[in-house]
C-alpha cells in the first residue's frame, strides 16, 4: 500500500503507552503519601478530566497535567495539592512505547515514508519522550507550538502547511482527538483502536488496525489494502 508519503502518528495513546505511565505514577505517589487509590479508577477518571482542562483557556501542557492530576485525585477520594501533583509531568520522560512502536516505525521508515507527529504537550517534554524511538522524525508539531489542543484544527493546518501537497496520512488512536477532527478536515485517518472502541459520531476513519504492528505491515505491502471499512 503506496498511496500515502507521509505518515504522521499522535504520540501518547498511539506510539507511548499513556495508560501505562499514567497509573504507575499516580500509585507511586499515592504510596509515598500513604493514600490507597483504586487502581482501576485512575484511567476513567483522568480520561474525563483531561479534555475538560485542555479545552479551558490555553495553557502548557505541564500545567494541563498538573492540573488533570489534582481533580483526578480527588475523584479518587485523594486531596492532592497542586504543588504535589507535579509528579505527573515529571513522570512522562519515563512513560514507555508500545511493543510494537519502534518495529513498526522502522519498518516504514525503510519503505520510504516521511514521519511526524502531532501532539498535545509541549516541545520539551516530547524531546524527553523521542529517546525511546528508534528513527528520527521528518516532523513535530506540538500544542506548544501552535497555541491549542486537538481536537482544535491547528495542529492539522500547521502540518499541512508544512507537508505541502504530498499525499498525507494521519494515524492515531484517538477517535476524539484525532479522527474525528482530521476527518471533518478532508484528512486520511488510520484508527490504531488498540482497545477496540467504537468510533464517535464523524470518527469512522479510513481504515482501522488492532495495533501498530498491522498498520506497519498494510502500508508497506504491495497489493491494495483490504482494511478500510
Amino acid at each position: 500500500m503506496r498511496d500515502f508519503q507521509v505518515i504522521t502518528f499522535d504520540c501518547y495513546g498511539t506510539l507511548i503507552d499513556w495508560e501505562s505511565g499514567i497509573r504507575d505514577a499516580f500509585l507511586r505517589a499515592a504510596q509515598e503519601d500513604g493514600v490507597a487509590i483504586d487502581p482501576s479508577g485512575i484511567i476513567p477518571a483522568y480520561s474525563e478530566v483531561e479534555p475538560v482542562v485542555e479545552q479551558e483557556s490555553y495553557r502548557r501542557y505541564r500545567g494541563v497535567l498538573t492540573e488533570s492530576a489534582v481533580r483526578t485525585a480527588r475523584r479518587l477520594g485523594w486531596e492532592l495539592s497542586l504543588q504535589r501533583a507535579s509528579f505527573l509531568a515529571g513522570s512522562l520522560p519515563s512513560w514507555p512505547s508500545f511493543a510494537d512502536t519502534n518495529r513498526a516505525l522502522e519498518k516504514l521508515r525503510a519503505a520510504g515514508y516521511r514521519l511526524g507527529i502531532l501532539s498535545n504537550v509541549d516541545d520539551d517534554l516530547l524531546e524527553a519522550t523521542r529517546r525511546h524511538f528508534t528513527v528520527e522524525l521528518d516532523l513535530v508539531i506540538t500544542a506548544q507550538q501552535v497555541g491549542s489542543y486537538k481536537p482544535a484544527a491547528a495542529h492539522f493546518s500547521a502540518a499541512r502547511k508544512r507537508i505541502g501537497g504530498k499525499r498525507w496520512l494521519h494515524a492515531a488512536a484517538s477517535n476524539f482527538h484525532d479522527i474525528v477532527p482530521a476527518n471533518a478536515l478532508g484528512l486520511p485517518t488510520a484508527w490504531i483502536n488498540r482497545t477496540r472502541s467504537m468510533p464517535l459520531p464523524g470518527g469512522q476513519p479510513s481504515y482501522e488496525y488492532p495495533d501498530l504492528a498491522s498498520f506497519a505491515e498494510a502500508m508497506t505491502r504491495s497489493e491494495p489494502p483490504d482494511d478500510a471499512p
